[in-house]
């Protein structure tokens, strides 16, 4: 419909000003205006009294001004304005700082309403710079929005009111067929859109929100589904059906775990196929993924085809690139490594060579995506940690496979990822990949001792690094935090400058964070793992990283700024030589639920288990909070909380890709436009 196109400039009270603060929040159209949600809401239905108010909590009262307004200035000029506030239960005082309309906002004798946050103690509670209105208005729900500076969040209240009044006397085009909407119960899209913004009441918040997510969560599978038809629709080149891993596995140094034979099988029967295999290896750390993907290396290069792994830096690349040709060797297989950092003349060397096919694996940073880079005949591409490659970059790798001299086909797709995921999320955050779980963990491979100990024992713990390191070992030291901030949460610069004071003094100290550039960071791990570096002060840029089969202790500061998932996969970083490896986590968080969600960690190393527990006691922010693992942007649903709406989402998606593979029907368009809309975002386009 043309007035969700419109640009928001053109509704009343916004102008070309107040427009370009709207496109600093991504809102540009009616449509993005009016799906822009409130981040939350006040809720002025359910007023409670000053004693029930308790010190922390964001609430409503209704007082009558006790006071008149005490107008002072603070130091430094600051404008103060206090007053007191009475119900029948008790007193509390109201402040505002540098608000000169303050004492015209509240009259001594008059009843309000009073919204924010209450601070203070039991017996004497303040309320500072609460929202205020006359006890006589009916404001209800009060939507929230997120700001930019010049943009308050009533005024973007204001512009939706604006864009809500362009549908006074005609209706928001609705994307659900009425059949659809009427078999799962659901609201008009007009009803849902106005009810979000100004509900009613809370039963019409529900029902609003209940149809928005099940319309946002409906068009992801929708897209997750045209992605697997898309991906069947493709042509590869098909591998050996029968082949004969046994010389592969015998020339192993270890036997294979049942899980990894099952990977393997998996994998080899999707690679046998005319159509590209896109298959997800999703195993803890240490379970045996390399080994996985070696096989499938030696399967492909059996059929003529060469294969390319796609490391996300160049530590890791070379890392990968040593291990596989230990595990190659026998097989026949060349490796070539190709990265950015190599002298151009062994750049030119290793690209002739993948070009004439001589190079049997090619592993490599995003320089294997350059141009010039040209394969003789590629046939698997294998990325590792999948959370730091986008769908768009994994696709250009395996578009190198379509433009090779022998054929079109596309090569088979193989993700390898260390990130725990639970069974109940996995479906949804891979649904366009089929996955193979390695849970089991190669035999004789000792678990990690992890320990939750106070701050009071931290010179201690001091103590047995450095015995540590005097046995030829080495250590990391996580923080929270680059730098010191006003909470006492350990700061990475400040520690590693701390120890020289402490009984670490003269042993070679390094610091990794996120802020270094990336060939700094790069020199900086390359150093601890030679050895140089004894002990590596660091933020989470480790979490995932390199072997340093002597790094035997994990430190992690303010343990319980971190989830479950995190601190597991940080605790993946050491444990990987013959040595006994340690955890420390340490922590002087006094919560109960808080130090119970730490100890999961001291009780267990499985790392799906940790992660079902972090889902229940955190939510799923690990896993989505930071987009880790490609998904569209959510605005509104929330893939753990709505878990009932996101049942009957994909019921729907079944039926509808069913009866309309493509969604090239007419009446699916606004459904199709609104997947195409989800996944643009990602580099996605479905053609």
């Amino acid at each position: 419909m043309e007035e969700l196109a419109r640009n928001v400039r053109t509704l009343r009270g916004v102008g070309p000003k107040r427009a370009a603060l709207f496109a600093k929040l991504g809102v540009h159209t009616v449509r993005d205006l009016l799906y822009t949600f409130p981040r939350s809401y006040e809720d002025f239905t359910r007023p409670v009294s000053i004693s029930q108010a308790a010190p922390g909590e964001v609430c409503c009262i209704r007082a009558v001004v006790s006071a008149p307004i005490r107008v002072t200035r603070a130091s430094g000029g600051m404008l103060l304005c206090k007053t007191r506030v009475a119900d029948d239960s008790g007193i509390l005082e109201v402040v505002f700082f540098n608000n000169k309309y303050a004492a015209e906002l509240l009259k001594e004798g008059a009843a309000y309403f009073l919204y924010g946050r209450v601070s203070g103690t039991l017996f004497r509670k303040t309320m500072t710079a609460p929202e205020c209105l006359p006890a006589g208005c009916n404001p209800g729900l009060r939507p929230v929005y997120a700001t930019t500076a010049g943009l308050s969040s009533r005024a973007v209240g204001a512009a939706v009111q604006a864009a809500l009044s362009l549908f006074a006397t005609r209706t928001i085009p609705e994307l659900l067929p009425d059949t659809l909407r009427a078999e799962y119960q659901l609201c008009r899209v007009g009803c849902a859109l106005q009810n979000i913004h100004f509900p009613r009441d809370g039963q019409a918040l529900a029902a609003a929100r209940r149809r928005l997510v099940f319309d946002e969560l409906l068009a992801l599978l929708l897209g997750m589904g045209l992605l697997r038809h898309r991906q069947a629709d493709g042509h590869a080149p098909r591998c050996l059906p029968d082949f004969d891993f046994a010389p592969f596995f015998a020339s192993l140094p270890y036997t294979p775990t049942g899980a990894q034979l099952r990977a393997v099988a998996e994998a080899a029967a999707d690679m046998a196929r005319a159509v590209p295999m896109n298959r997800l290896i999703e195993g803890d750390v240490g379970s045996g993924k390399t080994t996985v993907a070696a096989a499938l290396c030696v399967l492909a290069h059996a059929g003529g085809l060469q294969s390319a792994l796609m490391a996300p830096t160049e530590i890791l690349a070379a890392q990968h690139a040593r291990n596989l040709e230990r595990l190659l060797a026998p097989s026949g297989l060349r490796v070539g490594l190709l990265t950015g950092g190599l002298p151009a003349a062994k750049k030119r060397e290793v690209k002739a060579a993948i070009a004439d096919g001589s190079v049997g694996l090619v592993v490599g940073t995003h320089a294997l995506l350059q141009e010039d880079v040209a394969f003789h005949r590629l046939g698997l591409v294998i990325t590792d940690e999948q959370h730091r490659f986008g769908v768009a970059q994994r696709a250009a790798l395996a578009a190198k496979g379509s433009t090779d001299a022998v054929d079109s086909s596309s090569p088979h797709m193989l993700i390898m990822s260390a990130t725990p995921i639970p069974r109940t999320l996995s479906l949804m955050i891979y649904g366009d990949l089929d996955v193979s779980v390695l849970n089991e963990l190669p035999a004789g491979r000792r678990p990690v001792r992890t320990y939750l100990v106070g701050s009071g024992l931290r010179a201690r713990v001091h103590r047995f690094l450095r015995t540590q390191v005097e046995q030829g070992q080495q250590a990391y030291i996580v923080c929270p935090l680059v730098e010191a901030d006003e909470s006492e949460l350990a700061a990475a610069v400040q520690l590693r400058d701390g120890l020289a004071e402490t009984s670490l003094a003269g042993i070679p100290v390094g610091l990794l964070h996120g802020r270094m550039p990336a060939r700094e960071k790069e020199k900086v791990m390359q150093a601890f793992a030679a050895g140089d570096l004894k002990l590596l002060v660091s933020t989470t840029v480790i979490e995932v990283g390199v072997d340093v089969p002597a790094a035997t202790v994990m430190v992690v500061e303010n343990a319980e700024r971190f989830g479950l998932s995190q601190l597991h996969q940080l605790r993946g970083r050491v444990g990987r030589g013959a040595a006994q490896s340690h955890c420390i986590l340490i922590s002087d968080a006094e919560d109960a639920a808080t130090r119970e969600r730490l100890q999961t960690l001291c009780k267990t190393a499985d790392g799906f288990a940790i992660a079902e527990q972090d889902l229940k006691l955190r939510g799923p922010g690990d896993f989505f909070g930071k987009r880790q693992h490609g998904l569209p942007a959510l605005a509104i649903a929330d893939l753990m909380g709505d878990m009932d709406i996101l049942q009957e989402a994909r019921r729907a998606a079944d039926t509808l890709l069913r009866q309309d593979p493509a969604l090239s029907l007419k009446e699916h368009a606004g459904l199709r436009n609104a997947v195409d809309a989800l996944f643009a975002g990602n580099g996605i386009v479905f053609n």
